[in-house]
Parts: C-alpha cells; structure tokens; sequence
C-alpha cells in the first residue's frame, strides 16, 4: 500500500477506549491523538475524563490541553490539528492512533470540510436577537419548516447547531442537509483500519456512566466546574460549558437545578450522548466491531489480532 497507516478507534463514552488505548501505545509503535470535544479545553478536566498526569506519562495525547474555553473549538480546526500531527507522526516511523468519541470529527477528518457558506456577523446577530426574543424552541420549529432532515438531527436544545442550520439556510437559500449530501467526499491521505468498541449489553454501559460520573464527582468536578464559573470570560451558550456534566452543573450553580437534579440530568444527557454516538457508529462504513464489557486489558488480544492483521503493522 502507498498511503500511510492509521487507526481510529472509536465507541460510546465510558465504553472503555482510552484504557485500551493506553495498553496498545505500549505494545505498539503507535502515538495517540484525541479525538473529543471537550478534552481540548484547558480547564475541562475531570468532566472530561481526561486522562491524568500518570496516565499521559505512559501514553502522551495530541490535541488534549490546546486551547481555552472561551474559544469556541470546531471540527475544521479539529482536522487541520490531527492531519497536521498525523504527518508528524508518520514522518517519526509510528502509526497515529486516533481516539475518543467525537463522531463528527472523524466525519470530517475522512471526508472533508463541508461546501457551507462562511458565518455572516449580521445574519448571527439577528438570529441571536430572534433567540432571546422568541426562544429556542420556536427557531428549531422554524428550522423543522426549512430542513426537517437538520432538524430531527439537531437536538432541540442546542441553539449552537440551531442557529448555525438557520444561518446556512438563510445565506445560501439551500438547507444544511442538501448542502451535505452536495459535499464531495474527498481522498484521505491514510489507509485507516476502524474499530470501533462496543458495549454487548446496554444496560452494564448505562451501570458503568453512572458509576463514572459519582466517581467524577468525589474527585471534585464541582468545584472544578465553579472555578470555570467564577471566570468573567465564560458563558453558558459556549461549547465548552455546554459539555455533558459541564452544562448541568453549571446550572446547578446558576441556581436553575437543586444539585441532585443536576447530577441526575447529567447522568441521563451522558446516556444520551452515548446513545447517539452507537446510532453513528451503527451506520459507520468499514468499521471493526469489538463488542464486549470487559476491561480493556481483556479485549487486548482480540483487538491486537486486529493490529497484526494489518499490513506494516507486524
């Protein structure tokens, strides 16, 4: 093969994949590159599930740590950094190892940037005075009435991808989803070997993200989400702050929830997410399926067969 080699591997939160991750780096001549929307945040630590000082030490991420919060991060500045430290990692003699959860990123890292109009500052700010005047709920209806495919896609209480879909509209006349399947998928540079880890029982991954956030929770991600609170620079409506835990402890401190709400919307928002990144992956083409609840130092040799059946890798 001509192109370098690559491995995504991928699967729902709590699912386990940075511990396997961790093990492969060790076994292998492979570097990590993190593949998650909230870990590139400084700050965004333990809600995160950033992996501690030790863990790094072992296995060093790329794209953790790489900018602040209240800088909106996004999938076009995602596939600049990870191509960029791809090369960089290929160029060492070593194989990138993409991880985490982040399933637009991968979308994006395979098969381009979108065909879609740059931001308009005047068409922004008229669609962010609609929002305060007539409310979320009312733009995603608007936005149903446009692109009804964007906005069964798009959570109702995400004015983010709600108001970005309306703008798109707005300037090019077409919807997002049109402009979507417009978009020519162009050639990777990388010939990727896809897995993707998989919980075989539903309910015991539901256990295991319950179990993490209270484990979360004694670490101190409360005061961790209070000290970006009390930051003069942060809002709500940013990305970072609305990350899964980040944005329901935050209205815990916004006096909006009583703190066991909080923890218990954090809870169901995180099995949301999950759910949402296995409807992906289910419709993922080429994809490897691991699918077992052990421990990641379990599944080692079934997914390490997967690694020497891979050309170059041996």
């Amino acid at each position: 093969m001509s192109k370098p080699q690559a491995i995504f591997l991928m699967g729902p939160t709590a699912a386990g994949k940075t511990d396997l991750a961790i093990k492969l780096v060790q076994e292998h001549d492979c570097e990590i590159i993190s593949v998650d929307s909230a870990m590139v945040y400084k700050g965004l630590d333990i809600g995160s599930a950033k992996p501690p000082q030790h863990e790094l030490a072992l296995a060093p991420h790329r794209l953790i740590d790489i900018c602040e919060p209240n800088d909106p991060y996004s999938a076009a500045r995602f596939r600049d950094d990870a191509l960029r430290e791809m090369a960089t990692i290929t160029e060492q003699g070593k194989i990138p190892l993409l991880v985490g959860g982040t399933m637009l990123y991968y979308k994006t890292l395979l098969q381009g940037m979108d065909n879609l109009p740059d931001s308009n500052p005047d068409i922004r700010q008229q669609l962010q005075a609609e929002l305060e005047q007539k409310g979320l709920a009312a733009l995603h209806q608007e936005l149903a009435a446009v692109d009804a495919e964007s906005a069964t896609r798009i959570n109702p209480n995400d004015p983010q991808r709600t108001l970005r879909a309306l703008e798109v509209f707005r300037i090019s006349g077409k919807p997002l989803s049109q402009l979507h399947r417009e978009q020519q998928t162009q050639e990777f540079a990388y010939e990727v070997l896809q897995m993707a880890l998989l919980p075989a029982d539903r309910a015991l991954l539901h256990q295991r993200i319950a179990q993490r956030f209270e484990l979360m929770m004694a670490q101190g991600f409360l005061d961790e989400v209070r000290k970006l609170y009390q930051r003069k620079d942060l809002t709500a409506d940013l990305p970072a702050i609305r990350s899964v835990g980040y944005r329901q402890l935050w209205q815990y401190l916004e006096g909006e929830l009583k703190l066991d709400q909080a923890i218990e919307k954090a809870i169901i928002a995180t099995r949301q997410l999950a759910k949402r990144q296995l409807t992906w992956l289910r419709g993922w083409n080429e994809v490897i399926p691991v699918q077992s609840d052990q421990l990641a130092s379990s599944l080692y040799k079934e997914v390490t067969q997967f690694l020497l059946s891979f050309k170059k890798l041996t």
